[in-house]
């Protein structure tokens, strides 16, 4: 008869963040338990309230299923003597096993006769492995940031208080500590019993709804979610959508009861942004939207408990908001009397690292940088300008009082300054692009001064940190310098952009010797970049689906133009599905293995022999179509007439001897062999394809 555990971990309120990681963990400590100790189940289910996580296994076997174990022994020959006694080897093995002669028996082994023991072990109770084993597996979750509490030697997100341990209808206890494990659960904070006797796992879940705690913390994200629709449809509004938001106060609730409340007129006539982010980061509420995506002077909260004295906590919670806004806005209004511009002096006062200089400096640097890229790109001059100009404003909404109390707001309010300013739109937009992508699947800028403006922006600080030595090692990336270089190469590939990442390299580092005056091995510091960007291209090729043996074709020793070498990996993608691909990989594979040992591309016409003709005017004849076919980046084409080297490679291996002794002949073959490799390194190394 199967049976049903239930347990419940109750703590203090645990951080919302910690939650969904913490449950996943909960599940797999527990799958992994119930499979090592061969104990069958139908189903765990997981649930977590802010002062809870539980735990529910559904179909559990009464007992471990039992197990019969083949040992093996020592060889027959040497576990016998001439008489057929036992010898201390044999003893030694069943003293070792608890088993006597009878228990024993001979097999064969790889051509020797061996002694067998076969073992039955007779499963345990349920009860007796959890009993064992639960402490453990409590112990076993970790989060990124735990805590000691009342001299307890176990670390957990926040203190546990309590313990439900119960099959079926029996209390389970185990020792963890010290903390109580019984059948009593408590409830609600303010609105539910202290002390909930559950006599039955059954009732688990309905005993604490009784006690205005929701468990499943699904069942309270639809509550969420579709109580504050209906709310923002009497409206006539739609709820901001934010799935993380939504996550988090699904996590900080026990009993959702979603409010709807208003906003005074006076302070829609703040930017949304000014408005928006206090209500979202600060106070966790949801902004209502038009059809237009324009702010309604609603917003929507969620109340931990029931509707009782609703429009007393309406009021409250509009009351918080409002002194929220006041200060948005007095700060706003005294942040305007000046233009954005008159704030760039005010960033010699704040320190961007302490090796780099000020905020100020960064921007010197940034304003360099832009032009820079701008002139790779051979951006129009009206362009040019707006990204020099938003370069030179980029950083000083940072010094303002707004951004200063609401840091959420850096480039936002840069951008609605720069408008109030008098600044144009792109100039304006693109102060506000300058941080994007923020994480991964963000937006990207879309304007080419924006783009030039972030690629300028991280790459600064990326080369700047490694100048200084500060640069992501294992799982640590405390400045985030792996994510801002996927952002420059996403950049990059959703705007087709040919830049060369060697010159921008150099040109941040002058930049950094010339403004900040900083002493670095320029070379040690370049190509640690350059890897570290190899690094980043290589894992987004790959999770872009591009096979890894064509991500090592593509991406060499040379990175320098990233979107190139994405056009290089879909050509030869589609390329490497000719049927004769595989035969053409196998010939060039044979080039690359010698090639690689010339002491040059130099190739005397009179030294060679003529079974060796063929293949060098073959190679003559076609050299200059696939330089072509290379400068208009038609590298499919180019491939296939590297490929019609094949018959000729093919012959010129059956017919000639390369390492000969006659040192000139052999090395006038080696560079004939290098000249080939070396056109098709131009495209890729398909000696990195496996076929």
């Amino acid at each position: 008869m199967s049976k049903k555990y239930l347990i419940e971990i109750g703590t203090e309120e645990l951080p919302a963040r910690d939650i969904n990681h913490a449950l996943e963990q909960f599940k797999k400590n527990m799958t992994k338990l119930l499979k090592e100790e061969r104990i069958d189940f139908e189903e765990i289910k997981v649930y977590a309230t802010p002062r809870r996580l539980t735990l529910i296994v559904l179909g559990l076997d009464e007992r471990q299923s039992d197990l019969v174990e083949k040992l093996k022994g020592p060889a027959k020959r040497i576990a016998f003597d001439d008489e057929g006694s036992p010898t201390k080897a044999l003893m030694g093995f069943m003293r070792g096993q608890g088993i006597d002669i009878s228990s024993t028996y001979t097999e064969d082994f790889k051509g020797e006769e061996y002694v067998y023991a076969s073992i039955s072990k007779e499963g345990k109770s349920i009860e007796a492995i959890l009993k064992e084993s639960m402490a453990g597996v409590i112990k076993n979750i970790n989060f990124p940031k735990s805590m000691k509490w009342g001299g307890k030697n176990i670390r957990f997100s926040r203190p546990i208080r309590w313990i439900v341990s119960l099959i079926d209808t029996e209390v389970l206890g185990f020792e963890l500590e010290g903390i109580p494990v019984s059948n009593i659960s408590r409830g609600h904070r303010f609105l539910g019993a202290s002390n909930i006797e559950i006599k039955n796992a059954d009732d688990y879940v309905e005993l604490l709804r009784d006690n205005y705690v929701i468990v499943d913390q699904s069942e309270r994200r639809d509550i969420i979610r579709y109580g504050s629709e209906r709310l923002v449809k009497e409206k006539c509004g739609n709820l901001q959508k934010d799935e993380e938001l939504l996550e988090e106060i699904t996590n900080i609730v026990e009993y959702p009861t979603p409010i709807i409340g208003r906003i005074k007129k006076e302070y829609l006539e703040l930017p949304a942004d000014v408005i928006i982010t206090p209500m979202k980061e600060h106070l966790r509420y949801f902004p209502v939207l038009d059809d237009k995506e324009r702010l309604l002077p609603y917003f929507v909260t969620v109340r931990n408990g029931d509707e009782d004295h609703i429009e007393t906590v309406i009021k409250g919670n509009e009351k918080v908001l409002g002194a929220r806004l006041e200060d948005a806005k007095f700060f706003y209004m005294d942040d305007i009397k000046k233009p954005l511009e008159d704030y760039v002096e005010e960033l010699k006062n704040i320190v961007f690292q302490d090796k780099l200089g000020t905020l100020y400096d960064k921007t010197k640097r940034i304003e360099k940088l832009a032009v820079k890229i701008g002139e790779s790109l051979e951006v129009g001059e009206e362009t040019e300008r707006n990204a020099s100009r938003a370069a030179l404003l980029s950083k000083a909404d940072l010094v303002t009082k707004l951004v200063g109390e609401f840091a959420e707001l850096q480039g936002k309010m840069g951008m609605e300054y720069a408008k109030v300013s008098g600044e144009n739109e792109i100039v304006s937009l693109a102060i506000l692009e300058q941080y994007l992508p923020r994480y991964s699947g963000d937006y990207l800028p879309t304007t080419t001064a924006g783009s030039i403006l972030s690629i300028a922006d991280k790459l600064d600080t990326i080369v700047g940190l490694f100048s200084i030595n500060i640069h992501p090692t294992g799982s640590q990336d405390p400045f985030g310098l792996r994510r801002k270089a996927l952002g420059i190469i996403n950049i990059i590939l959703d705007k087709k952009l040919n830049v060369s990442i060697d010159e921008l390299l150099e040109t941040s580092l002058y930049i950094y010797v010339d403004v900040n005056g900083i002493a670095f091995d320029y070379n040690k510091v370049k190509d640690d970049i350059m890897e570290f960007f190899k690094g980043r291209i290589q894992n987004m090729f790959i999770q872009m689906g591009i096979r890894y043996d064509i991500v090592d074709a593509v991406v060499g020793s040379d990175i320098d133009d990233i979107y190139d070498m994405k056009i290089k990996a879909d050509k030869l993608t589609r390329w490497l599905e000719n049927e004769n691909s595989s035969e053409i990989l196998t010939a060039f594979k044979r080039v690359a293995n010698l090639a690689e040992k010339a002491p040059s591309d130099h190739v005397s016409k009179e030294l060679l022999t003529e079974d060796e003709i063929e293949l060098y005017e073959k190679y003559n004849n076609l050299e200059d179509k696939i330089e072509a076919s290379i400068n208009k980046k038609e590298y499919d084409e180019a491939l296939d007439l590297l490929g019609s080297l094949k018959d000729p490679i093919d012959k010129y291996f059956d017919k000639v001897m390369v390492m000969v002794e006659d040192e000139d002949l052999k090395n006038n073959r080696l560079s004939l062999l290098k000249k080939i490799y070396d056109t098709m390194r131009e495209i890729c190394d398909l000696s990195k394809i496996v076929n």
